[in-house]
């Protein structure tokens, strides 16, 4: 089962036709349209279940505050700064992009321009063309030997490390998630960034573009590297302060840059670019036959992957759905959001909600918290004004309306598998309830402290209701009721038979107003599912 239905797809810029045939051949609707000012965008962008870019449509936050169906950014390549991610996790959108698309081009693209700083290559065929000869002032140095930091050990810069210790490199690193033992088999030697900059010949960098990596190299790691030292970055422009590259290609502290990529593109300040001992492209990094055809095969067998409820790969905002696709999960989040509804019908007069604690119970679910969190939230916020909640966005949207959500799983230590327990409390008041699937559909089994004996089917209409255990209670109830026009479908009782006790009843339909029940009952919810 699919978490999305995908019917139309309109395509912002220019990418690989499989694209295109890919996504009609699985019976989506393309439409391509290049080159859209904003304001284009915004007024096309309304009719459309996804939207594929590349690099050049920014997906702004107006954008997708007018993609009323948009329900996924496909980016065909890496980077997805040109998609205002939170904006998207807010409304519920899936942002994917094709993480291995175009690994091999920019890898061989960072090769290349390492190998032109290390022989002036660009320098000496401009200097041929302009009919000079002169083999001294292009003097350059081998690669054997020198030792290459690395920062970055994601796919990019493994192939990189693979490729530059054929040239007889020492390869040395830095990543904050790659184990060093896992970059270690492929002979990269991780170190602190204080211990790598001092040691190395030339430095290339392989990270996304974070408020972490923003001026990675800048005037205080260059003046901790060897003099000469020589840069690459053909990830995103920033991660090397552009300023003080400037500064210290003019000092001689660094020896040469090779730059794909810029803070702003195309550059209006000319300086690096014009700088003699920089070689610079104009951001090529994935612009092969290859990594094009790649990155638009790639971004439509993903899309249509996870419309067929197969997998779902290259996700940057959706983790929670990965783990969704079974029948087993599905079933899961049906009763995680129908938990969620009934104890939103409880409450609904007492918001807001303080903290949510969810908590599953037993081997079956130790997988399945993260989801599970969410579908209970999905159902809590179901009724919020202006609030569309999905599994994508449910956590941003409890942290805005100040809920603390916590989550716990614990081994069923002989007592029910596969139980989801669920406490909220909201203007002083808790409430809990839990269920479990059973036939293949959610059901009840607790509801504040009381446990019914036999679980409730969450389908239909029912009518919860609070009273002290009376044998007359039914028969009062069902008067209440049928004065209302409502009749009883069916009956659930705690095993418990003494006290204020919660009961269940199913009803053809919901009564239009609950105090009409203040004669027989204590408390009241009502809800459909």
């Amino acid at each position: 089962m699919a978490p999305i239905s995908i019917k139309t797809v309109l395509i912002s810029e220019s990418v690989d036709p499989r694209c295109k045939a890919i996504l009609e051949e699985n019976g989506i609707r393309v439409t391509e349209k290049q080159n859209m000012t904003k304001d284009e965008l915004i007024a096309k962008i309304k009719d459309y279940d996804g939207l594929v870019v590349r690099s050049a449509t920014k997906v702004t936050a107006d954008v997708i505050s007018a993609a009323n169906n948009l329900q996924i950014i496909g980016r065909a390549g890496t980077g997805v700064d040109n998609v205002d991610v939170p904006a998207a996790t807010k409304k519920g959108i899936i942002v994917m992009n094709t993480p291995s698309g175009n690994t091999i081009s920019a890898a061989e693209l960072t090769c290349a321009l390492l190998m032109s700083l290390s022989r002036n290559v660009p320098q000496a065929a401009m200097s041929m063309k302009q009919g000079n000869w002169d083999r001294k002032k292009f003097m350059g140095a081998e690669l054997y030997g020198k030792v290459l930091g690395i920062v970055g050990l994601g796919r990019i810069g493994k192939e990189v490390a693979s490729r530059m210790q054929s040239f007889g490199m020492r390869t040395i690193g830095y990543d904050p998630i790659t184990p060093p033992e896992v970059s270690a088999s492929w002979g990269v030697e991780q170190m602190s960034l204080e211990q790598l900059w001092p040691q190395c010949d030339y430095i290339t960098v392989h990270t996304p573009l974070l408020p972490s990596t923003v001026g990675l190299l800048n005037d205080e790691s260059f003046a901790k590297c060897k003099k000469g030292v020589k840069v690459v970055n053909c990830a995103r422009g920033g991660i090397i302060d552009e300023e003080a590259l400037l500064r210290a290609l003019e000092s001689g502290q660094c020896g040469g840059a090779g730059l794909d990529v810029f803070v702003e593109e195309p550059p209006k300040n000319h300086s690096l670019v014009e700088h003699p001992n920089v070689i610079s492209c104009p951001h090529l990094g994935a612009s092969t036959k290859e990594a094009q055809a790649r990155c638009g095969e790639d971004i439509a067998l993903q899309i249509v992957d996870m419309v067929k409820g197969k997998n779902l790969v290259g996700a940057v905002n959706a983790q929670v759905l990965a783990s969704t696709f079974s029948q087993e999960s599905q079933q899961l989040i049906k009763l995680g959001e129908a938990v969620g509804s009934v104890l939103q019908s409880f409450s609904a007069s007492k918001k807001p909600f303080s903290h949510v604690q969810i908590t599953t119970q037993g081997d079956c679910m130790k997988s399945s918290t993260g989801y599970m969190t969410s579908a209970v939230l999905v159902g809590l916020l179901n009724h919020e004004s202006g609030c569309c909640p999905n599994l994508i966005n449910a956590l941003s949207l409890a942290k805005e309306t100040g809920i603390t959500v916590y989550q716990a799983h614990c081994a069923s230590a002989g007592a029910a598998e596969g139980v989801c327990k669920v406490e909220i409390a909201a203007n002083g008041c808790s409430y809990k309830a839990s269920g479990s699937v059973q036939g293949g559909a959610p059901v009840l089994l607790e509801l504040c402290n009381s446990v019914f004996r036999q679980p409730i089917s969450l389908t239909g209409n029912l009518l919860f209701f609070k009273a002290p255990a009376n044998p007359q209670l039914l028969s009062s109830l069902a008067g209440v009721l049928a004065t209302e026009g409502v009749e009883i479908e069916s009956f659930s009782a705690p095993a418990d038979r003494s006290g204020d006790l919660w009961y269940c009843v199913g009803v053809s339909s919901l009564l239009r107003d609950l105090s009409a029940l203040n004669s027989v009952v204590k408390d009241a919810a009502q809800l459909s599912f």
